[in-house]
């Protein structure tokens, strides 16, 4: 009788997402070290946990593609340049490409987020605060909104549609289905953006994309709205991790004393815990991959978090090395053509947050007791990072 899948990738057929949520750095190095791409019933599909083989797979779009209707942020919130592939990829991306370029937002924002991040600290309590909620969050919604131009919608209702968003994409994952309240509030979310477009209230950069109708109403408004999921959930995530990085290991004093510490810091962090865990990609045809074959239509979930802990690649990969020097090697924000169109953003969000928190707060108490590591099955963060001054 030949072996079927769990035969062959025992390793893979132990695995739940239960254990992917919490603390699942042993069992990724375990894959990661002898089964790098593994078959695992408990994601419906394949796995690649070794960083060389994750970067290969995502390079190429030839073999592996977006452009499927599982893919689930598409089937969430439609057409956008996350699920689509070549020439219309390339149009969609263009379209939104000037705006991110580094000169543009250093212009458009170093001077607004030193004065949000200062707005923000001045309303928080110095005796304990509780910096995922009352810095991170509301830093990553204000930055997006004002970026698309969407400043009317408050903070709240937009944090509100985008746990929904989260959740929806999680559900669609673990369950196959979204439930009907988040399907909703994605619902209500396209509305509101469409409705700032049609009203000539949305930033330059929409209202040049809807006057030269190079994307139907609904998609540039799904468009938008992948923009703002995007930004908070990897900004958001980004500042809590690092904060919890930095807290937890000790090191605020050390990037206190010296500055210079702080960018490459940002990036061991993204290393170590990326706010978006998964990747997905389905294959064109029978794919090879590290001597696997990934038959037609079927899905390989690329994880980053394993990617960017592969022993082979990162010395002593679980711990917070401030002064790593292959830190920027991490693949969080992904590679090849689907890269993050908003990494230079994040970044500047996340060095605004720390750099103003250093200036009001240079020595820091961490409360371990009420704080919380990063967890999450697809998007990962710390619920709660409590400090005081």
């Amino acid at each position: 009788m030949p072996l079927d899948r769990s035969d062959l990738y025992p390793l893979g057929a132990q695995v739940t997402t239960e254990q992917f949520t919490d603390q699942p750095y042993e069992v990724l190095e375990e894959l990661c070290r002898n089964e790098p791409v593994s078959w695992l019933p408990a994601l419906g599909g394949w796995m690649v946990s070794s960083r060389d083989l994750a970067v290969e797979a995502m390079r190429d779009d030839v073999r592996f593609t977006v452009d499927d209707p599982r893919f689930t942020t598409g089937a969430i919130l439609g057409i956008s340049m996350l699920n689509t592939e070549g020439e219309e990829h390339q149009k969609h991306r263009g379209l939104f490409a000037p705006s991110f370029r580094p000169g543009v937002l250093r212009r458009d924002f170093d001077d607004y987020l030193k004065a949000e991040v200062s707005s923000l600290l001045a309303g928080c309590d110095p005796s304990g605060t509780e910096l995922r909620t009352q810095l991170a969050g509301p830093l990553a919604v204000n930055t997006i909104t004002r970026f698309l131009g969407l400043e009317g919608v408050s903070s709240e209702q937009v944090l509100e549609w985008y746990h929904n968003i989260a959740k929806a994409i999680t559900d669609l994952t673990v369950e196959g289905r979204v439930h009907g309240a988040d399907q909703h509030a994605v619902n209500q979310m396209k509305h509101r953006v469409r409705e700032a477009i049609d009203n000539d209230q949305a930033a330059e950069v929409l209202r040049s994309i809807k006057d030269s109708g190079a994307l139907p109403p609904d998609v540039l408004g799904g468009a938008a709205v992948v923009l703002m999921f995007g930004a908070i959930e990897t900004v958001e995530g980004m500042i809590a991790n690092v904060l919890w990085h930095l807290c937890s290991t000790n090191s605020w004093r050390q990037v206190a004393a010296d500055r210079s510490l702080l960018s490459n810091a940002i990036e061991e962090s993204l290393r170590l815990e990326p706010a978006a865990t998964f990747v997905d990609r389905y294959a064109t045809t029978d794919a090879e991959l590290g001597g696997v074959v990934i038959p037609a239509r079927e899905k390989l979930s690329i994880n980053l978090l394993a990617a960017n802990r592969d022993p082979a690649h990162f010395e002593n990969p679980h711990e917070f090395v401030i002064e790593r020097p292959n830190a920027k090697q991490h693949v969080s924000f992904v590679q090849g053509p689907h890269g993050c169109i908003g990494n230079h953003l994040s970044r500047m969000e996340t060095m605004a947050a720390i750099e103003g928190l250093l200036d009001r707060a240079p020595e820091i108490v961490f409360d371990a007791e009420r704080s919380t590591s990063p967890e999450g099955l697809i998007f990962r963060k710390p619920e709660n990072v409590w400090v005081s001054w």
